[in-house]
């Protein structure tokens, strides 16, 4: 028989919440993009102008128009109305700014992990240039095959590879010499 009890009403099963939470609830994020466009304007110049303008005429209707007076000199409502805004102001506006915050962080975790992943690939290309330059350095230049060649040609060949280079010394002087080209 104490199965047959709802779920509310069960002891092993936590109630439901109930009260003003369950009635209200809220989107973080859309109170923090209202926030943020709140804490927007109240930054900007408009505000301050909008601002200034209402108080100047609340002022100026209060003590010339002596029908229209709802708030006397004091100006106890103008400064319950000041004290009302920055008490939702504040609020609103730190709101903003933990929200800038948070995606500063974001930013910054963001960043560094690209920097990390650059650093990375930085010392491989650096690992792979190493590698490549010690592979080019084992190579065989062409001067170095030419010396080996030469080295290595009978000494008969070598009276004619005199000569060669002396026929080519004087080609290479006549062409650099000659005003035709």
């Amino acid at each position: 028989m104490a199965d047959d009890r709802r779920p509310e009403q069960r002891l092993d099963t936590p109630r439901g919440t109930r009260g003003l939470s369950s009635i209200l609830r809220l989107d973080p994020d859309a109170v923090g993009r209202f926030a943020e466009g709140i804490a927007r304007f109240l930054g900007t110049g408009r505000f301050l102008a909008v601002q200034t303008l209402i108080v100047i005429i609340w002022i100026v209707l209060n003590v010339a128009a002596v029908r229209l007076r709802w708030d006397p000199y004091p100006f106890i409502l103008l400064n319950l109305a000041f004290s009302t805004q920055a008490a939702y102001a504040a609020p609103l506006i730190l709101l903003a700014q933990n929200r800038q915050a948070d995606r500063d962080r974001v930013q910054s975790e963001e960043d560094r992990s690209r920097a990390a992943a650059t650093r990375a690939d930085t010392e491989y290309l650096a690992r792979e240039l190493a590698s490549l330059r010690v592979s080019v350095g084992e190579l065989a230049t062409r001067d170095f095959i030419r010396g080996e060649l030469t080295r290595l040609l009978p000494d008969d060949g070598e009276d004619d590879g005199a000569d060669r280079r002396k026929k080519g010394g004087k080609k290479r002087r006549e062409a650099t010499t000659d005003p035709v080209s």
